[in-house]
């Protein structure tokens, strides 16, 4: 083990080397872009995104916001071979607070929130889209901390109504918004990758999905490995519009499984595979996954930000985990975010540095320097390193994090 301190006095950099790490055992969830909570998670981010965009053209700063806390509440609708129809629409509750004005202009936050939920949904799922219940939780209040004295207003209640763009204290210096954590790791074993596989190829668009339009979106895939046996667990829908009987949902679920056998076999050739499909599935009683738009929203389920996938996509009880959900955070400033993108981004670079398994644990104090987390914590199984290298590294990725503020907010960046 090294101990390493940085230049920065603040920032301490511990690097543990000859890690053991146990690959003989995963278990592994991914949700889908139709599933509730991925849902819930892009559309946060989709509104954080078009907010940091607009403030951004006409004020030249990204204002305060964050619209992290965003949940979805299932709607209800009716089922039937060929057809169907939403009976009650999915109320989207949009919680969270937005700047309303810099300076004298007002900031458009509601046309803005209501016209991005509608694009999402959209394009994510239109059958919603006119059967929307938008409530807009959005309040305009300053963080703890403000005291009130006779000589004037503190500046921390500019927060979110400054007179100007020099209101934004970021704008000086970069401080963390909380104390927090990011965490990552690489590289991803064959496991995380086939479940990753599967997910995506039944949920986004590409070859499957245009071949089989009758495949929905809410898909979720349970992977287990344990050196020999490989058991997976798939919840794939179809959309009841394209299946016209119980015999055309039985057809298409042997198109699933072919799909699946196949992937697999690429994989894991010598696994001794158990795949079950859909396992609530009763076809004698017609209790079937048919969802008419796709997903399991129409009918009651809900989705809030950071109960999906992690950062990286993936959910992994046996590897490193945090609980922050980083979908519709403020891209300038919270750590909840901006060290988990980091921390994920890092770890793939020290695994392509050290030819080893990299473990990643950025920990933040409140109002301190962004780029100086209190804690920099590597785990490696690499026996021998060269910690200078590392320690550039490390340096190079919190220095970069201006810049991932504006790829997250100008191309976009997958949180899940």
């Amino acid at each position: 083990m090294e101990s390493l301190k940085s230049g920065a006095a603040s920032n301490r950099l511990t690097i543990r080397t000859g890690v053991a790490v146990d690959d003989t055992l995963s278990v592994v969830e991914r949700k889908g872009l139709g599933h509730p909570d991925t849902m819930a998670d892009h559309l946060a981010e989709s509104l954080s995104r078009s907010y940091s965009a607009y403030t951004l053209e006409r004020f030249g700063a990204v204002l305060h916001h964050n619209f992290d806390k965003l949940a979805l509440l299932g709607g209800a609708s009716e089922v039937r071979y060929g057809g169907g129809r939403m009976t009650s629409p999915v109320r989207v509750l949009v919680n969270g607070r937005a700047t309303r004005s810099c300076g004298a202009e007002v900031v458009p936050v509601d046309a803005l929130v209501k016209s991005a939920v509608r694009q999402f949904f959209l394009e994510r799922l239109p059958e919603v889209v006119e059967h929307l219940d938008i409530r807009l939780n959005v309040t305009e209040n300053s963080s703890p901390g403000a005291v009130l004295m006779d000589d004037g207003v503190p500046e921390r209640t500019r927060w979110f109504s400054p007179r100007s763009i020099e209101d934004l204290r970021e704008r000086r210096t970069l401080l963390a918004n909380d104390t927090s954590l990011g965490t990552g790791w690489a590289p991803r074993g064959p496991l995380e990758e086939l479940v990753r596989e599967l997910t995506d190829t039944y949920s986004a668009p590409g070859v499957f999905t245009r071949n089989n339009p009758w495949c929905g979106t809410d898909v979720k895939v349970m992977g287990y490995w344990d050196g020999r046996q490989l058991d997976l667990v798939m919840c794939v829908p179809q959309k009841s519009s394209h299946v016209q009987s119980r015999e055309d949902y039985l057809r298409n679920t042997e198109i699933v499984l072919a799909e699946c056998r196949r992937l697999v076999d690429h994989r894991f050739p010598q696994a001794d595979v158990s795949i079950r499909l859909n396992a609530r599935d009763v076809p004698s009683r017609d209790e079937l996954y048919l969802t008419y738009t796709g997903s399991s929203i129409e009918s009651g389920d809900e989705g809030v930000v950071g109960r999906g996938n992690r950062v990286n996509g993936l959910i992994t009880p046996l590897r490193p985990m945090n609980l922050e959900g980083a979908s519709g955070k403020n891209p300038v400033y919270h750590v909840g975010k901006l060290y988990n993108l980091v921390a994920d981004r890092l770890a793939h670079q020290l695994h392509e540095a050290t030819g080893g398994y990299a473990e990643v644990h950025l920990v933040s104090v409140t109002g301190q320097p962004l780029d100086q987390p209190g804690r920099v914590v590597l785990r490696l199984t690499a026996e021998e390193v060269q910690p200078d290298k590392l320690q550039s590294l490390v340096a190079d990725a919190l220095s970069s994090i201006p810049d991932l503020t504006d790829e997250i907010v100008r191309e976009g960046v997958c949180l899940s």
